[in-house]
């Protein structure tokens, strides 16, 4: 991270933003979060949107993948509404990386007023076997696993990508799992302890959405391109006989909160689809997503960095 760039480097982009270089850092970044928390929501939003206008100025990295990615995905829009949604999406992004602190630190009673919930929160509870949340990379992640704590009783089971810095790594699992209710497993361990925890009755957390390379992974539409992705949400539906359940998180304009909505469980996900198949209709439903607030989806991720065979690189 540098002053020309202050984001992470763009590439290391994953379900988690990288960690405050040092300790020190790490310490002084989770101390401004957990002060923030206390703050009105509206102030915090107001911060935010500040932050992110700074940072579309300041994270040239991330502000030309963003564009590419809007370039890729949403063709038919003018190159003066894709800046627009891009800048937009700067300060949506930076709010969410304030907001994080209120996730972590904030009293459960206080969540709860904040967080509006729309669809069947206790599907899971009632579904007599394994069930799977599929939650795409909008900014507002961070709500649906807080949602799926406080608004329903089964346990839940995630992946996350570990912090290189150790402090901020303890502070962002400590928040996770304050509530008692949750298990995380590193993106590097075994996929074992997860699958054990959902023959346990643990609902899988899942966020499928982004480019991992090419292991496990298949080159499917995203938007019409080719995009790796990867094929372990149809893989696992199937030999776990699961039904899956789509969560939508959504930050709300100013101190308004947030809505996660849980849409209509799958129940015929993969069906008689091949793997392949069933991922390219995973792909559709997002993209059907990211249409209705595209401000709020994760573009500064490259999406589209692995390519298949003889293709050159979109970036």
């Amino acid at each position: 991270m540098s002053a020309r760039d202050p984001l992470p480097p763009a590439d290391e982009a994953d379900d988690e933003v990288a960690a405050p270089r040092g300790n020190l850092g790490a310490r002084l970044a989770v101390a401004t979060l957990r002060l923030l928390s206390g703050w009105p929501l509206g102030l915090q939003a107001a911060l935010g949107r500040g932050l992110g206008a700074a940072l579309w100025r300041l994270a040239g990295k991330r502000r030309r993948i963003a564009l590419r990615n809007l370039a890729l995905c949403l063709p038919e829009r003018s190159e003066a509404e894709r800046q627009a949604i891009a800048r937009a999406h700067f300060g949506w992004l930076a709010r969410s990386l304030l907001e994080r602190g209120l996730l972590w630190f904030a009293p459960r009673e206080r969540l709860k007023t904040l967080i509006e919930i729309e669809g069947d929160v206790g599907y899971a509870e009632r579904a007599g076997q394994p069930v799977m949340w599929l939650v795409p990379h909008f900014v507002g992640l961070d709500v649906a696993g807080v949602a799926t704590q406080l608004f329903q009783g089964r346990q839940v089971a995630s992946i996350y990508q570990a912090q290189s810095n150790p402090v901020f790594d303890a502070a962002m699992r400590a928040g996770r799992l304050r509530f008692d209710q949750g298990q995380i497993f590193a993106r590097s361990e075994s996929a074992l302890p997860l699958v054990r925890a959902v023959r346990r009755g643990a609902v899988f957390f899942n966020l499928p959405d982004m480019d991992f390379g090419t292991r496990d992974a298949a080159f499917v539409p995203f938007f019409g391109v080719a995009a790796a992705t990867l094929l372990a949400p149809a893989r696992m539906a199937r030999s776990l006989r699961m039904t899956v359940q789509p969560v939508v998180a959504e930050m709300l304009p100013g101190g308004r909160g947030y809505r996660v909505r849980f849409l209509e469980p799958w129940t015929d996900f993969p069906g008689e689809q091949s793997d392949e198949q069933a991922t390219a209709r995973m792909n559709a439903w997002i993209e059907q997503e990211i249409r209705r607030v595209p401000e709020q989806y994760l573009w500064v991720h490259k999406r589209f960095k692995s390519r298949p065979p003889g293709e050159p690189s979109l970036y």
